[in-house]
């Protein structure tokens, strides 16, 4: 029986892994639609740190990157009066319903998922059971929250194309049991480049690299100086060209934060050269970051009113995953 919204709004599950810094790439492409769009849907949000030991993580850093990524998704703008906030880990039927999933799923189906593929490519002695099977404990998030619609990249319908596949079967195989989810695709920021190589997305696992990423807690004098250094091309002209990803990247960012239209923002830099371009792309990531940053402050500094609004989170999503998880595992013949 699949447990509908109570607020007869469509169902949103998303869900951010807390691994490195939070960067433009994840709130233009992400998070700022998820806040833009909370009055529109019945919002889940969960930090996926079982997702994150996919990968040899640091204990104790695992654990305050978690906290501090629950603080910058409040800071941003996530309302717990309106959506529902909380860590993967508190809820267990998420790795309960990944592991009914992956009885039911081809290996083949996992070794061509695109991440996998990558990131067994750069860490080649690091290839765990848990890095080729995290596409079900993906599935499972989603399914677990009869979602029905995923915001994603045009980069990761992969991963929504495998959960639809799993809850077809399981529904299939066993009786009507999830709800097939749809990925919400964004298209204006959905993919932010990084800054040093406009070719690749701006990614947590090129953080190391001092000019690839804007962090949301950089001070106003980092974002100069990396839009300063960021890569353009040689042609001088300021225009919305997909085909000159530097100058293009730029572009998008200050639309994003500027909500001006495109004409409007090429009249706008008309006989401007590149060094203007950067200065006012930083101008307005620092104004745009500025009340995030302030919000964010104070509230790593209220520990405990963070671990309330978590806490009242994991309490209402437990709810919905009990309820899902017991109807699979039963249909399945567990007892």
């Amino acid at each position: 029986m699949q447990e509908q919204s109570k607020t007869n709004k469509p169902r949103v599950f998303s869900g951010i892994q807390p691994t490195g810094n939070i960067h433009l790439g994840n709130y233009l492409g992400a998070v700022k639609n998820w806040v833009e769009q909370q009055e529109a849907y019945d919002n889940i949000f969960c930090v996926v740190n079982s997702h994150a030991i996919t990968l040899p993580q640091e204990p104790k850093t695992l654990r305050l990157k978690t906290f501090e990524l629950c603080a910058m998704l409040l800071a941003c703008g996530i309302n717990p009066q309106k959506s529902t906030l909380f860590i993967q880990s508190e809820v267990q039927e998420h790795t309960s319903l990944a592991w009914l999933l992956t009885c039911i799923t081809p290996m083949g189906d996992l070794s061509r998922m695109t991440q996998f593929k990558d990131k067994s490519q750069k860490n080649p002695k690091q290839i765990l059971a848990g890095l080729f099977n995290y596409p079900n404990l993906m599935s499972a998030d989603i399914l677990l929250y009869q979602t029905n619609f995923v915001p994603v990249g045009e980069d990761q319908k992969q991963h929504i194309e495998l959960a639809r596949d799993c809850a077809i079967k399981f529904n299939r195989d066993f009786g009507e049991t999830f709800v097939v989810p749809e990925p919400l695709i964004q298209k204006e920021g959905a993919r932010i480049m990084g800054l040093d190589d406009p070719s690749k997305k701006m990614s947590k696992s090129s953080g190391h690299k001092p000019n690839h990423l804007i962090s949301l807690l950089d001070s106003p004098d980092e974002i100069v100086k990396k839009f300063k250094k960021a890569t353009t091309d040689s042609e001088g002209i300021i225009v919305f060209d997909e085909t000159r990803a530097g100058v293009y990247n730029l572009l998008v960012i200050y639309q994003c934060f500027t909500q001006e239209t495109r004409t409007q923002i090429e009249q706008k830099f008309a006989n401007k050269g590149y060094g203007d371009l950067k200065k006012s792309v930083a101008e307005v990531v620092i104004e745009g970051l500025k009340p995030i940053q302030e919000e964010y402050l104070k509230l790593t500094n209220a520990k405990d009113y963070l671990q309330q609004i978590l806490q009242q989170g994991a309490n209402h999503a437990k709810i919905i995953a009990q309820k899902t998880y017991q109807d699979a595992k039963e249909k399945m013949g567990l007892i």
